[in-house]
């Protein structure tokens, strides 16, 4: 906390429980769940450093253990627009009606596909009709990620988190990183020709207008 103001705790379902493999294992079938540190953790570091500055990323298997231990602490959670728009839709977590102000919002995350490549080679049918449908609006390579910035930026979400690659309309070969993937991650760069193209008096009207500035 010398360095940052705010700090994101990765796989945070671990500190409710995690899969324990034995070592002599050569894969993880044979496994089990096991209680994590929990509150217990959280209490010893709460009084040590007194409010915890902690974003919970609170993705993949999560039960309610897990949403219990992010709440009785008040640590925002992620929304994931790329996550939304499945056939769970109205009822998913991720879609806009659905979140809550104690949240970071992000169209997608270090280890999603930057937007426009996810749309181009991951969405299925399903996600881009729902998406058409939910905003009225028919999505192509050439707009979906102002839409989803737009949509991350209306949202009630207290934080809105828009990664560089979306600003600045990169497609699946500028990806960070495809998580069990063991080549080609973590190489991306930003170039200074690239800073002078965002788009920054649209990103400053769009603040204002969702009230962000």
């Amino acid at each position: 906390m010398q360095w940052y103001d705010l700090l994101r705790l990765d796989h945070f379902r671990a500190f409710s429980s995690y899969w324990e493999i034995p070592a002599q294992e050569e894969t993880a079938k044979n496994g089990k769940w096991i209680h994590g540190p929990g509150t217990d953790f959280f209490n010893v570091l709460k009084a040590d450093i007194g409010k915890l500055p902690f974003v919970a990323e609170d993705l993949g298997d999560i039960d309610e253990d897990v949403y219990d231990l992010r709440d009785s602490f008040k640590f925002p959670g992620m929304k994931v627009l790329q996550f939304a728009f499945g056939d769970n839709m109205p009822k998913s977590d991720y879609v806009p009606h659905h979140h809550k102000q104690n949240a970071f919002v992000y169209t997608g995350t270090h280890d999603n596909n930057t937007t426009l490549g996810w749309y181009r080679t991951d969405a299925d049918s399903t996600s881009k009709k729902n998406i058409k449908n939910y905003t009225g609006l028919k999505l192509s390579d050439k707009n979906v990620n102002k839409v989803f910035i737009k949509l991350a930026l209306a949202s009630v979400c207290k934080t809105a988190i828009i990664p560089m690659q979306d600003l600045l309309d990169l497609d699946e070969t500028s990806r960070m990183n495809t998580p069990a993937a063991d080549t080609d991650n973590w190489a991306w760069r930003l170039t200074h020709k690239q800073l002078k193209k965002l788009p920054v008096k649209r990103l400053h009207k769009w603040n204002i207008i969702f009230d962000r500035a």
